[in-house]
């Protein structure tokens, strides 16, 4: 019998998740779940680059799966969330921002599991990044057994009193299994609503790159933070 094949939208996923597998059983079944549902739809991965935790787990079922993955990780990083084996491709960069900025850039969509600080400050960067028009690619939450609840909840409070408006509530979806979210996602439709279009950042960002370009021709050394993001 022959395996129905599930046609996609997108080419590659990123997937913020745990550099530690949590302490629920739940939390490793999804990773694994997640990864088995990229590669029943053929989709890439595109992850941190680390093979401890959530990490670890969802690059091995796509890599077993037959699937690419593609992890990006900050230089520093490598002796503490890389141990053992490697799959997939794994490319180093300077620093966080230059991580983020290459996941996304790489990715057509984005998925957080379960995860602590950097987890939820990687999925609100591209929240908000949506919120501004930079991109408009769908976010998903993988809401394991209610484990986002908490922060659903705060974003509708948000919304409520004001600080969030209503169509840009709209600009997460989630769900509590994979093959769920993965659905909801290819059917997600941007909102634009008042944000700045993604083609004005594209020439505010060249013009910049080029101003740069000027600076180091005249010998000029300025220090600069900018999260360069080719969306």
């Amino acid at each position: 019998m022959e395996e129905k094949v599930v046609y996609s939208r997108f080419k590659s996923v990123c997937v913020f998740c745990g550099s530690s597998t949590g302490k629920r059983k739940c939390y490793r079944d999804a990773a694994i779940e997640l990864g088995q549902e990229l590669v029943a739809r053929g989709l890439d991965l595109v992850y941190g680059g680390g093979s401890i935790g959530l990490m670890g787990l969802i690059s091995q079922a796509v890599h077993l799966g037959g699937g690419h993955v593609l992890g990006i990780i900050p230089r520093t990083l490598m002796c503490k969330e890389i141990t053992g084996e490697t799959v997939g491709e794994v490319r180093p960069v300077a620093d966080m921002h230059q991580r983020k900025a290459e996941m996304a850039r790489h990715s057509d969509c984005f998925i957080a599991l379960p995860g602590g600080y950097g987890t939820l400050e990687e999925l609100l960067e591209v929240i908000t990044w949506a919120q501004l028009g930079i991109h408009d690619k769908p976010v998903g939450l993988l809401n394991v057994d209610g484990y986002y609840n908490y922060l659903l909840t705060f974003i509708d409070k948000a919304v409520d009193d004001g600080f969030i408006k209503p169509s840009q509530r709209h600009i997460i979806v989630s769900a509590p299994n994979a093959k769920e979210l993965v659905q909801k996602l290819e059917e997600y439709v941007p909102v634009h609503d008042g944000v700045i279009a993604k083609a004005r950042w594209e020439v505010e960002k060249q013009q910049h790159q080029q101003q740069q370009q000027q600076q180091q021709q005249v010998g000029f050394n300025a220090t600069t933070l900018q999260t360069e993001v080719a969306l």
